[in-house]
């Protein structure tokens, strides 16, 4: 794995040459959400005072990224207990030591948090209950501002669960803020490899899958996730299956009785014959049958 090195908040010249390096550009927070917050073709976060653009991921992480939202958008439909955002939409920090807005590239926010998150906002007002970042690795400096930076940011902020998705399994993480400690400890997966998330109850995957990403045709009479990926196509399948079932066992039956038929009518047809061979007898002796 990449070594990283953490970065003194308390220190201005230490973070400015971090800005510096990512993104020069200082601005305050006012004009931020007037002139780069909804600038079109670039994201852009506010770092302690400094714009940052957000980076790209490579295609296996971008696809990695992909099927992991399709599986969080199945769980939330079959349990509709929050939203979901991407990216555009942003959510500002106030942290012991510095205000920071921050843009996941997926955020959750549940019913039952504390401030709803409105049809028409442009911006979450609240805290994400829920944080993914699909890791970039274009520098070490882009990496550490998910794996450090933000992963710090989350915790303070009082982010729930924090997720970092990338195509090397190294760099899978997935944190828990222990409330005790108020610091992200490692979900640990069970004896099979799967993380729980307890924010979103009953939500899970096996780390392996981030990585083959099976079909949702896998998925669905899967254990792991049969519960909320496409359970009425499951059983829908399962009903045709029955029905199917039903059909043939019907086509059979009345093919039973087909050839019952035709055995009675072939019996019926070789008794009549004997009939007729034996009139033919009898009247051959004179003796009308």
């Amino acid at each position: 794995m990449t070594t990283l090195y953490a970065l003194d908040f308390n220190d201005p010249q230490s973070d400015s040459s971090y800005s510096h390096l990512v993104s020069p550009k200082r601005v305050t927070e006012a004009e931020y959400w007037e002139k780069y917050y909804q600038l079109p073709g670039v994201i852009y976060e506010w770092h302690n005072g400094y714009l940052e653009e957000k980076a790209v991921s490579d295609v296996l992480t971008i696809t990695l990224y992909k099927w992991f939202l399709e599986l969080l958008e199945h769980y939330l439909r079959t349990h509709m207990i929050a939203q979901s955002v991407l990216l555009e939409m942003g959510f500002r920090l106030v942290l012991p030591n510095s205000i920071e807005i921050r843009r996941p590239d997926l955020g959750v926010v549940k019913n039952d948090n504390p401030i709803p998150l409105l049809p028409h906002d442009k911006s979450y007002h609240g805290t994400f209950d829920l944080c993914v970042e699909a890791l970039s690795d274009s520098t070490t400096q882009i990496m550490e501002r998910d794996t450090i930076i933000k992963k710090q940011e989350y915790a303070q902020g009082g982010v729930q669960e924090y997720y970092i998705l990338d195509s090397h399994p190294e760099r899978l993480n997935f944190y828990r803020l222990s409330k005790a400690r108020g610091i992200y400890l490692p979900i640990k997966p069970t004896k099979e490899g799967i993380i729980k998330s307890k924010e979103l109850p009953g939500f899970q995957f096996r780390i392996t899958d981030l990585l083959s990403r099976p079909s949702p045709d896998d998925m669905i009479n899967d254990p792991v996730y049969q519960n909320f990926v496409l359970p009425g196509y499951r059983e829908a399948k399962q009903q045709l299956f029955e029905v199917q079932q039903q059909a043939f066992e019907a086509k059979q039956q009345l093919f039973g009785v087909q050839q019952a038929y035709q055995a009675e009518a072939l019996a019926r047809q070789r008794a009549e014959q004997r009939a007729q061979r034996l009139a033919d007898k009898m009247r051959a002796l004179g003796i009308e049958p």
